[in-house]
C-alpha cells in the first residue's frame, strides 16, 4: 500500500468522526475498531516475519535499520525477539496472592 491508499484510509477514518449523529458515530467507530481488532494479529505477524527475515540471523540488518527501514520504534523490534509483542499485546503481569 502506497501512500496514496494510507491517505484514503485516513481520509475514510476522518470521515467517520465527522458523522453528526452521535449515536451513529459512535456505532461506525465501534465497527471500525471491531474490524480492526480482528486484523491486529495478522497484521503483526506479518511485521514480525519480516523483521525476522530482514535481521536474518543477525546476518543481515540491525535492530536499528530493521526500525528505521519499517517506520517503526527500535523497541518494537526488541520485542519481537524477546518473544513478546509491543504495546497492548504485551503478556498480564501475574500478580501474587497475599494468601487472603
Amino acid at each position: 500500500m502506497g501512500d496514496e491508499e494510507v491517505r484514503r484510509v485516513a481520509d475514510a477514518l476522518d470521515a467517520v468522526e465527522q458523522i453528526p449523529d452521535r449515536e451513529e458515530r459512535v456505532k461506525a467507530k465501534s465497527r471500525v475498531m471491531a474490524a480492526q481488532a480482528e486484523r491486529n494479529k495478522d497484521w503483526s505477524q506479518e511485521r514480525d516475519d519480516l523483521i525476522r527475515e530482514l535481521w536474518d540471523g543477525g546476518g543481515g540488518l540491525s535492530y536499528q535499520e530493521i526500525a528505521n527501514r519499517l517506520g517503526i520504534k527500535k523497541a518494537t523490534v526488541q520485542a519481537v525477539f524477546r518473544g513478546k509483542g509491543s504495546g497492548t499485546t504485551r503478556p498480564r503481569v501475574k500478580r501474587e496472592s497475599n494468601g487472603g
